[in-house]
């Protein structure tokens, strides 16, 4: 994957996320910037999802710590729990907005 072709799919990847997010009833602002996703949570946390172009991964930093999602081909899996990047995110979300966002197609 070329490095435009990544961040074009990390974009759509962003824009899902956040698409997700709007059309639920979740208490969480988000800003999109340059392939930075950040969610402010109403308990105060902070998420942010990011792009590295340079590894070919999308970061995610939540105040339970920081995990890498390679892609797959198929999915993005966390580079040390092998953990899929949609499901991670879901349960993130739901602990700091108390309520599900569907996120998996």
């Amino acid at each position: 994957m070329t490095e435009q072709e990544f961040r074009a799919h990390c974009e759509r990847v962003m824009r899902r996320i956040e698409d997700a997010i709007d059309a639920s009833d979740a208490d969480v602002d988000t800003t999109l910037r340059e392939s930075v996703l950040e969610l402010e949570f109403g308990d105060g946390a902070t998420l942010v999802v990011s792009a590295n172009a340079a590894l070919r991964q999308i970061w995610v930093a939540a105040p339970s710590g920081g995990f890498h999602y390679r892609h797959d081909g198929t999915h993005w899996t966390d580079t040390r729990s092998g953990d899929e990047l949609f499901a991670a995110l879901g349960r993130l979300i739901a602990g700091h907005a108390g309520v599900q966002v569907p996120l998996a197609r």
